[in-house]
């Protein structure tokens, strides 16, 4: 399928085409889908490293002395007690529960903090944000075309960028940031990252985006990465993907994620009185893992079924897995299935599944 001529390019682009890469429109942007194998990919980022170009992602700055409580009343997170140089896995929902979209937010001063939401909702995250801030002292700031995000992730990331930087990388904790130089650019340091895996995203300027991705690709088996394999890591690590296990007809409980809903915050927020009902009842469905017994993948869409055919259920995310060798996926079952004798129809043919706890790979 010939590209979209509207799509946009990443300040990598070039870098991408200069390796070969299969470039694909995703989320209105032309990304690299594989470079080569995203089997090869997969196992490089469980086993040593990978870099992934991640410019895509939208970076939508608050600030002002309102901010925090802003982001208190914009999102179902408590983001004002943050300390600087954390950050936070959250949601803005619709105010019927709905997901708009699942954020990371860094609080990156006093009165700043970094909203990262997805490429394909950054938009619509900036003008609820814009919205919802109205009313405090807070101004809001999409700074997403002025960022290149470049993410290095595996259990060799550290001591990788350690050669790039004299950032105090040992003591920076999971889900935290800093700012300093890597590789000669300034750039904001975070422990973050969507793999299951150990590593670091890496915010900078757009203009120094291809010397960082040339500086760490250059190091002895750091492996470039693509979409694919950053699919199948995540799926493994059970984390969701919006559009699949997060839209806005599903709500966070619905999701497993209730977690991240803080009901009994001071501050009121949107979708407060409906995730406040959803949470006293049980969920219509809940979402599962599900492991094949066969070789034929569950998809995006298949339908579970009971052992009489009765559908019960649909595959949100699904795919071979490369750490554990056996087809995975993510599944909404209905509300009262039970877990046993449940297959997927993979067209037409029932593959029998057992369901089993997320996530299906940790790290050790």
């Amino acid at each position: 399928m010939p590209a979209d001529p509207t799509a946009k390019k990443t300040p990598l682009h070039d870098v991408h085409q200069d390796l070969g890469a299969n470039l694909v429109d995703f989320a209105g942007y032309l990304m690299p889908l594989r470079y080569a194998s995203e089997t090869a990919e997969h196992q490089a980022v469980r086993t040593g490293a990978g870099l992934f170009d991640l410019s895509h992602m939208g970076e939508i700055f608050l600030s002002g002395a309102g901010a925090g409580a802003a982001l208190d009343f914009a999102l179902v997170g408590e983001l004002s007690p943050m300390k600087v140089g954390k950050a936070r896995y959250t949601m803005i929902c619709a105010p019927d529960g709905g997901v708009l979209d699942d954020l990371i937010v860094y609080r990156l001063a006093d009165e700043t903090w970094m909203v990262v939401a997805n490429a394909a909702n950054a938009a619509t995250v900036r003008d609820a944000l814009i919205e919802r801030a109205a009313g405090f002292e807070a101004a809001v700031d999409d700074r997403s075309d002025s960022y290149a995000l470049i993410a290095l992730q595996g259990p060799r990331a550290q001591s990788i960028l350690e050669g790039f930087t004299a950032a105090p990388l040992a003591d920076l904790k999971y889900y935290a940031i800093l700012a300093d130089k890597v590789a000669g650019v300034d750039a904001l340091v975070a422990r973050t990252g969507y793999t299951g895996e150990d590593g670091f995203e890496l915010f900078v300027d757009a203009a120094d985006a291809v010397a960082l991705w040339r500086a760490l690709a250059a190091v002895d088996g750091v492996v470039p990465a693509g979409l694919s394999a950053r699919d199948t890591l995540r799926l493994e690590a059970g984390m969701p993907l919006y559009g699949n296990e997060l839209t806005a007809e599903t709500t966070p409980f619905e999701a497993g994620l209730g977690r991240v809903v803080k009901l009994g915050k001071a501050a009121d927020f949107v979708g407060k009185g409906a995730l406040a009902a959803q949470a006293q009842t049980p969920a219509g469905r809940r979402l599962v893992g599900l492991v094949a017994r066969g070789r034929r993948a569950p998809r995006k869409g298949y339908q579970v079924v009971t052992s009489d055919g009765t559908p019960c259920g649909v595959v949100t995310s699904g795919a071979p897995s490369p750490t554990l060798g056996r087809p995975i996926a993510m599944a909404y079952l209905d509300s009262g299935v039970g877990e046993t004798g449940l297959a997927v129809d993979v067209r037409g043919r029932r593959e029998p599944v057992d369901v089993v706890a997320l996530p299906f790979y940790k790290r050790s």
